[in-house]
């Protein structure tokens, strides 16, 4: 009886101390999992930001294929974790410095430019559509429409030039007739009131606005103290050049 319980106990012991050493191990992979992934979280933010600021709708072609490959190449080092992070790292830098060695060349020759981006198309020439433009970019009349209507144009008698640029985008310019007066062709002449900016946003004063708007915080602190209001309860004020600010107070209950 006593060697039942004997071999029982060591049974027991076993299975214990292997599901201890299998929970440290998944601790241990979760770990490396999570630092992996943080460390390529911040690699990618930090190559998107070298490559420079841009929308993906306003992504050139070398800029887009770089993106994907940039998630595809960073998914994969995330989830095998048995492979060296390096063997994701490099690749990332390799791309990264291809597309800024793209890019300056680019910007100086403008023969790469063309065969990287292409050239812009006139898809309406003088009020007439160009049909075969539109098969070649395998662009359809509603795909035009729906262009147009993003540049608030409904009819396509207001239309002179229409492009497609090489970002994919559409420009577009009205027939004279069709363009909306200025105030120039009024003979107006309004004052310049200057850009305005967000000078504190959520309670966070921005001193980038204030060198833009050419105030300062003591400026800015003397205008609160006048309206009565704590900077930490502001939650949005914007101020343009000649010093005319709006303010509105943070809700009581955020």
């Amino acid at each position: 009886m006593g060697s039942i319980c004997g071999i029982i106990k060591i049974y027991v012991s076993r299975k214990y101390n292997y599901a201890v050493r299998t929970q440290n191990i998944y601790g241990d992979i979760m770990f490396i999992s999570i630092l992996r992934t943080a460390l390529l979280y911040t690699l990618i933010l930090i190559s998107v930001r070298f490559m420079g600021k841009r929308q993906i709708g306003d992504l050139q072609t070398s800029e887009l294929v770089v993106t994907m490959l940039l998630s595809d190449i960073a998914s994969l080092a995330v989830e095998n974790s048995s492979k060296p992070l390096l063997g994701g790292v490099i690749p990332m830098a390799v791309l990264v410095m291809c597309e800024v060695f793209v890019s300056g060349a680019m910007i100086k020759n403008a023969f790469i430019r063309k065969v990287v981006c292409g050239r812009p198309i006139v898809v309406i020439n003088n009020g007439k559509i160009e049909q075969h433009e539109l098969k070649r970019l395998r662009m359809s009349v509603e795909d035009l429409t729906e262009g147009l209507r993003q540049q608030n144009v409904f009819s396509y008698d207001d239309v002179m030039f229409a492009i497609v640029e090489t970002n994919g985008k559409l420009s577009v310019m009205k027939k004279p007739e069709k363009e909306n007066p200025t105030v120039e062709d009024i003979g107006l002449k309004p004052d310049n009131k200057g850009i305005e900016a967000v000078i504190i946003s959520d309670g966070s004063i921005s001193q980038f606005a204030m060198q833009l708007c050419n105030v300062d915080e003591k400026f800015i602190r003397k205008t609160l103290e006048k309206e009565k209001i704590n900077p930490k309860d502001v939650f949005l004020m914007t101020i343009n050049n000649q010093k005319k600010y709006n303010i509105i107070k943070r809700s009581e209950n955020l």
